[in-house]
């Protein structure tokens, strides 16, 4: 296990500035990182070696250049990224796990593959997704199971699993993922890793599902630092998504601490069962923070998970289910994707477009109510400690004594897509006995990224989590 694969990317700029590693040996460290556990951890469903080689050379030049002439190079130059395979790259495939896509292939690069490139990253590697990326597990007929480097027989979440899979085994620096009910922060709280929601329309998508106010694209990382760096890059009007907005190039700040704020913290966040050691460390993560001068106060909110998943899935029926229906017609799917499209259709069937909004701005109302005295609310991010890799848990999932009809009522994330307006980080909480570790969410105030992302860095900080799996998990 290589060092400088495990660098963060805020550490390797330091030391590609300084002419201390140059990127070609990262990306190098990461390949045999690859070839090493490549195979049982199967997060990638192609590697671009060659053109990734080319880049690291002109990248190394281009840092010895400019330490000769003082000139800042680009914000990404020589960082890795791998990105999820349904951020297309022009001339490659673009099959998002279905077997009915399979061939198709991308004529244009998605906008953040348009960024990541205009920074300097390198794409080395894609990653792997669930079918449509409707599973909060990575399998698919198509590319196999993703298993999670810290323990084999769980899954790194899903759907951005390859994504949080390959940061946590030292494949890439940065990973690009998407989420339209936890798909970042999932695989961020099962990983070890860092994931960000942001506010809808902060980070370009395409048409026509860049227009559902649910989802949305966003960087993983190492780091808080890391995943700061990426949203700066990503972020921003773009041409191709009329929802998209604000700057591009802003870096959330990250110091201040959380001396004088009030911070909320909901551990069930109504009457989600939680796993005793993911309450545990939510616990220890809220104690440290008091310790370091902020006000934690209890929140109560009274959503179900009952009423979290007829408020999404009457949402998904009217806007993703039809499309997911259209694009698998007639092929062979998973069992989890049919399971999808039935209960997204069931969810539009019994509740009108008109009454799916109504349910999401309760939800909105509730959130705002119980956040109104607070500058952020503190949460698990899974209320399970792991899932199976290959499971498909179609008869839902028992929690702490409890069973759950539904096995997506068992994350805790959903409900901050529906407050679509909140920015919303994923960061390391601790392990479970599992061997696989747990998160937290650090959620703001719509819009309000910089409070959002002052208080995650300070969690991190606070839980000193050592990200590495250890050899041989």
């Amino acid at each position: 296990m290589s060092d400088i694969a495990f660098l963060s990317a805020t550490e390797l700029l330091g030391a590609f500035r300084r002419l201390e590693l140059a990127p070609a040996e990262v990306l190098e460290a990461q390949i045999a990182e690859m070839q090493t556990r490549g195979a049982d951890v199967n997060a990638c469903t192609e590697l671009l070696l060659e053109e990734a080689r080319a880049a690291a050379e002109r990248a190394g030049d281009t840092y010895a250049r400019c330490a000769q002439s003082g000139q800042q190079p680009p914000a990404l130059l020589g960082l890795t990224v791998a990105t999820k395979e349904k951020h297309g790259i022009a001339g490659r495939s673009l099959e998002s796990g279905l077997l009915a896509h399979r061939g198709r292939i991308a004529d244009a690069d998605h906008p953040v593959v348009q960024r990541i490139r205009g920074a300097g990253g390198i794409i080395h590697a894609r990653t792997t997704s669930p079918e449509f990326s409707c599973a909060t597990v990575t399998h698919s007929p198509m590319w196999g199971v993703t298993r999670n480097p810290w323990n084999l027989e769980t899954s790194p979440g899903g759907s951005s699993g390859g994504s949080g899979a390959a940061l946590a085994a030292g494949f890439t620096t940065l990973a690009t993922a998407s989420d339209i009910a936890g798909s970042t922060r999932i695989p961020a709280g099962f990983t070890g890793t860092v994931g960000y929601k942001a506010p809808f329309g902060r980070i370009p998508g395409l048409p026509p599902l860049a227009a559902d106010w649910y989802r949305g694209d966003g960087p993983m990382g190492r780091s808080v630092a890391d995943v700061a760096l990426l949203t700066s890059v990503l972020s921003g009007r773009h041409p191709s998504d009329h929802d998209s907005w604000g700057p591009t190039g802003e870096l959330p700040a990250l110091g201040g601490g959380v001396e004088g704020l009030r911070i909320g913290v909901s551990v069930r966040l109504g009457d989600f069962p939680v796993a005793t050691e993911i309450a545990a460390n939510t616990r220890t993560v809220a104690d440290k923070l008091a310790a370091a001068g902020a006000q934690v106060v209890e929140v109560d909110l009274p959503w179900t998970t009952a009423q979290m998943r007829r408020t999404i899935f009457a949402h998904f029926g009217h806007i993703l289910g039809p499309a997911v229906a259209r694009e698998s017609a007639g092929a062979r799917t998973s069992k989890y994707l049919q399971q999808f499209i039935a209960d997204a259709a069931a969810g539009a069937a019994d509740t009108s477009l008109v009454d799916s909004l109504a349910m999401d701005a309760r939800m909105r109302g509730e959130l705002a109510a119980a956040m109104a005295d607070v500058d952020v609310l503190l949460c698990p991010t899974s209320a399970v400690t792991s899932l199976r890799a290959d499971g498909d848990y179609l008869d839902g999932i028992d929690v702490d004594g409890r069973h759950l009809q539904h096995y997506w009522e068992a994350h805790m994330t959903a409900p901050f897509n529906v407050a679509n307006g909140c920015p919303v980080l994923a960061v390391p909480s601790g392990m479970s006995g599992c061997g696989v570790p747990t998160g937290v969410q650090v959620v703001g105030h719509p819009y309000d990224e910089a409070m959002a992302f002052r208080v995650a860095h300070t969690v991190e900080q606070l839980v000193g989590f050592d990200g590495r799996p250890p050899a041989g998990s």
